[in-house]
């Protein structure tokens, strides 16, 4: 059962979801996360990416532009949000997700944010906007993914983050998978989440697996060693969670 990723499709990834079945599983998610500290291996990574870069570059006064794939309700930019105000940063923090309800919540949940905007975009399509993004992050989407996707977001990442990225994904695991089937069965009022909460754990990773995505990112041809320009880390954090970190 944990030996490999499960593919079954989660009931988030249906399209034409209930306007107000969407809002309450965004909410939920929001509530788990916060609960179980899943918010802290995205801001780590951040954290490195841009302490390094203020060590080698020594421009505090520098706005860094942070964009979010597949940021649903918003939660984890309000998180780094609050993270860079209490460190005196300037940041500009961008989600990108595919549902148009799902920017509805995330832009009425931010209201306080002024630093945070919403666009409704693949995000392959985000470089047409014009934007100079520092860093990418993605925070338990990639485990909505099929294999070759991730590749793909690895090497468009790569390619055109100017600083680095952060992928925060879960850790497929036979304690998380109970655990959360628990909490969930208890807690939870969506159906959603009740559904997906231990369906994404089938679907989340081993370390094995980013090793050779990374491997084969930086080594399957001359294209792909030419744009990826970053070098990456992997490491485990609570909760159950595998931080990828690419920096320049």
């Amino acid at each position: 059962m944990f030996a490999q990723r499960s593919y079954k499709k989660e009931l988030l990834d249906a399209e034409n979801i209930p306007q107000k079945d969407l809002f309450r599983n965004l909410y939920e998610l929001e509530v788990i996360n916060t609960w179980l500290g899943g918010y802290k291996p995205t801001i780590k990574g951040i954290k490195q990416i841009i302490d390094n870069d203020l060590k080698n570059n020594q421009n505090p006064q520098k706005t860094y532009t942070i964009a979010d794939i597949g940021s649903g309700g918003g939660d984890t930019l309000r998180k780094i949000a609050d993270w860079g105000r209490k460190r005196g940063l300037k940041l500009n923090l961008i989600g990108i997700d595919l549902k148009e309800d799902a920017i509805l919540y995330a832009k009425n949940a931010s209201k306080d944010y002024p630093e945070i905007s919403f666009i409704q975009s693949d995000y392959r399509e985000i470089h047409k906007y014009d934007l100079k993004i520092d860093i990418f992050i993605s925070a338990l989407f990639c485990h909505h993914l099929l294999d070759d996707e991730i590749e793909k977001l690895l090497l468009y990442v790569g390619t055109h983050a100017h600083k680095g990225s952060v992928i925060n994904d879960l850790h497929r695991n036979f304690l998380a998978y109970h655990s959360i089937k628990i909490l969930t069965n208890i807690f939870s009022k969506s159906y959603l989440v009740k559904n997906d909460a231990k369906l994404s754990v089938l679907r989340g990773f081993d370390k094995a697996f980013w090793s050779k995505k990374i491997i084969n990112l930086q080594s399957n041809s001359e294209e792909n060693l030419h744009q990826n320009k970053l070098n990456y880390s992997i490491s485990w954090c609570w909760a159950f969670r595998w931080l990828i970190v690419g920096e320049k």
